[in-house]
């Protein structure tokens, strides 16, 4: 046991309680996350310096898309959790599927659910599709962060053994310190991701090659996903696919990695009508 091993804080998974209504942590991150990913979209859309010419996105649209991503969201990422993680138990208790304030998300599940809400909005109002993803994944990365911070305090998705300083000890977990992965992760796939995002709209005006900032979002994303794998635990009902470091969530980034490379590579070649 290492001579540092920090505790794990006493925080309470409910956040709120009134009554019979219990306010989680967990659902607080998704929100707020979602209303800032709302509120920066529309400053990115009202920025013309960001674009060449006239944004192809107005405000109104994103107003219009919220609803579209919180469905994208919610349903995609459990049913990709129920698909990718869980299924036997799902199929044992359907009911459990709409517990969502018990956690199991899948951030794959989301994005596939995001990107097909995308896919049919931008149809509609007659964008790229890639301008949309452009935006959109610009304006994740505080959302990714919270709601990994919410995964720390539920005590869910923790790390490996190990002996580093700061080793936390998930009293769910056992008595042994471990990484707190989760904290890995919010720092990597969100506040990192964020400021990555913003160097690309900002001063390298990215998002006048719709889809460049969208494949950089997946790239980083998938990478420090990949990274991270190796410090946490694969869920225990999964394990490990190979060996002693192939888990679901290293081959769901891998094509990731791919996609988000191949549309940066093809950026410079698209309209943003």
């Amino acid at each position: 046991m290492p001579l540092f091993a920090i505790p794990f804080p006493a925080i309470d998974p409910v956040m709120l309680q009134l009554g019979p209504l219990s306010i989680h942590w967990y659902g607080v991150a998704y929100v707020l996350g979602i209303v800032f990913g709302w509120w920066y979209a529309k400053r990115l859309v009202s920025n013309e310096r960001l674009w060449t010419g006239k944004p192809p996105i107005s405000p109104q649209d994103i107003d219009d898309f919220l609803i579209w991503a919180v469905v994208g969201i919610i349903v995609g990422g459990r049913i990709g959790y129920v698909l990718f993680y869980d299924f036997s138990v799902f199929l044992e208790n359907p009911a459990r599927i709409a517990m969502l304030w018990t956690g199991g998300m899948s951030f794959h599940g989301g994005l596939a659910g995001t990107i097909v809400a995308m896919i049919l909005f931008a149809r509609r109002r007659g964008f790229s599709i890639f301008s949309l993803f452009d935006v959109i994944g610009a304006s994740v990365g505080i959302g990714l962060f919270l709601g990994r911070i919410a995964n720390f305090i539920n005590q869910e998705l923790w790390g490996r053994p190990t002996d580093v300083p700061w080793a936390v000890i998930f009293p769910a977990a056992g008595p042994e310190p471990r990484h707190p992965s989760q904290i890995y992760e919010a720092i990597l796939e969100g506040l990192v991701l964020f400021l990555l995002m913003r160097i690309l709209t900002h001063g390298f005006l990215k998002l006048r090659q719709p889809g460049f900032v969208a494949g950089a979002f997946i790239c980083w994303y998938a990478v420090s996903r990949i990274f991270v794998e190796f410090f946490r635990l694969p869920d225990q009902q999964i394990g490990y696919l190979a060996s002693n470091w192939l888990t679901m969530g290293i081959v769901l980034s891998l094509p990731m990695l791919l996609i988000g490379i191949w549309s940066m590579a093809t950026a410079s070649s698209r309209e943003p009508k």
